[in-house]
């Protein structure tokens, strides 16, 4: 265990709490019996842990040897409903990161929505192995102009990014050629919810991102 940190025994896996200069931050651990990687994710400016990308993927990733580390960061275990700057989130989950690589094994840096802007920008500097950018907000809604592609293309590691064909934060074939791979949900939201006249169910949305992040884990040497 890392220096400035607390474990504690939770119904959902294990909990830490791990103290960094933007406060307390809590990380819930689903562990692989043999894991091979750490994938590591945080939630965006609008929810937590809850969302239904994240849970699925703490439910799935272990029995293929990846171990999950679901991160609420500061401001979300404070209870406050508004997320800081984005210079307050990198230094969160910069201060957690000891945490989760204390094992030895690679680390995956991910996140969705404002949590995969976090883990580009800082894959590069903390040395993650690779990037999961699951609904990367390409660009606040109705505003394409205002392109966070750079981000993206600049996150220096393997990256996957899972998107909703119907994300006003981006659609797939809005996003710029580069070195990222891109899976497509169908009909699917900023939160991956599809609505009920799609062509598939949500369980089958979400087994999409499961699938994709299963077989791209996978392929990561």
């Amino acid at each position: 265990m890392t220096k400035g940190s607390a474990a504690t025994s939770g119904t959902t896996g294990t909990v830490e709490t791990v103290e960094t200069e933007a406060g307390p931050a809590r990380i819930i651990w689903h562990k692989a019996k043999k894991a091979r990687l750490v994938l590591a994710v945080s939630h965006g400016a609008g929810g937590g842990i809850e969302a239904r990308d994240l849970t699925a993927l703490a439910a799935v990733l272990p029995a293929h040897g990846v171990t999950v580390a679901l991160v609420e960061q500061p401001w979300r275990v404070a209870g406050k409903k508004l997320a800081p700057a984005p210079r307050t989130l990198d230094l969160g989950w910069r201060g957690i990161w000891p945490a989760l690589a204390a094992s030895g094994l690679p680390v995956v840096s991910g996140g969705r929505s404002a949590g995969a802007r976090v883990a580009c920008r800082t894959a590069t500097e903390l040395g993650a192995h690779a990037v999961l950018a699951l609904s990367f907000p390409l660009h606040p809604p109705g505003k394409p102009e205002k392109s966070r592609a750079a981000e993206l293309l600049g996150s220096g590691v393997p990256t996957l990014v899972v998107q909703g064909g119907n994300d006003p934060f981006g659609r797939p074939g809005e996003f710029p050629e580069g070195p990222y791979e891109l899976v497509e949900v169908p009909y699917g939201d900023h939160g991956f919810a599809v609505p009920k006249r799609a062509e598939i169910t949500q369980d089958e949305a979400v087994a999409v991102i499961t699938d994709a992040v299963v077989e791209w884990t996978g392929s990561l040497g």
